[in-house]
C-alpha cells in the first residue's frame, strides 16, 4: 500500500503542474500581463525602491513566462512518468522499486526549482512580488506547491518500507 501511495503522490505532482501549465496557456495574455506587472515593480508602495532593477520589457516577461511553462511541463512529464514507473514497480524487489523513483524525484526537484527558485527566489525576493495582491497570490501558491513537492520528495525517498 505504501508503494501505491508513493506512486499516486508522484503522479499528483505531475498532474498538478500539468493543470497549471494548461491554465497558463488558456490564459496566456493574462499570465504574461501578471508576470510583466510583477517584474516591472508596478504599484510597489511598501518598498518603493529596489536594490536591483525592474524589467518593463514585454519580451523579457515572455521569456520568464516561457521558463515557467517549461518548468511546469517538465514537472508534469516527469511526475506522470514517475508515478507510472512506481506503479509498475510496486510488486518488484526493493532495488527495482528504488530505481523506479528516479523520474519522480526529478519531478519534485524541478518543481522546487520552478516554484521555489523562480517564484520565491526571483519573484518574491528579487522583484518583491509580495507587495501587490497579484504577486502575493502567486507567491503563496508557489510556496504551497514547493512545500508539497518537497514533502512528497522526502516521502518517496524513504526506503524503510521499500
Amino acid at each position: 500500500m505504501i508503494r501505491i501511495i508513493k506512486a499516486a503522490l508522484v503522479a499528483f505532482i505531475g498532474l498538478h503542474a500539468l493543470f497549471y501549465a494548461i491554465q497558463n496557456i488558456a490564459n496566456l495574455a493574462q499570465a504574461h500581463g501578471a508576470l510583466l506587472y510583477v517584474i516591472s515593480l508596478a504599484d510597489h508602495e511598501v518598498y518603493p525602491r529596489t536594490a536591483f532593477f525592474a524589467l518593463a520589457n514585454p519580451a523579457l516577461a515572455w521569456f520568464a513566462l516561457g521558463a515557467v511553462l517549461i518548468g511546469e511541463f517538465a514537472v508534469s512529464f516527469f511526475g506522470i512518468k514517475g508515478g507510472w514507473d512506481l506503479l509498475r514497480a510496486r510488486t518488484a524487489d526493493p532495488a527495482t522499486f528504488h530505481a523506479a523513483k528516479k523520474a519522480g524525484i526529478i519531478a519534485a526537484g524541478i518543481a522546487l526549482l520552478t516554484w521555489f527558485g523562480l517564484f520565491m527566489t526571483f519573484g518574491a525576493a528579487f522583484f518583491q512580488m509580495w507587495q501587490t495582491e497579484v504577486g502575493t497570490g502567486s507567491m503563496e501558491g508557489a510556496f504551497m506547491y514547493g512545500v508539497a513537492s518537497a514533502v512528497v520528495m522526502l516521502f518517496v525517498c524513504l526506503t524503510a518500507d521499500d
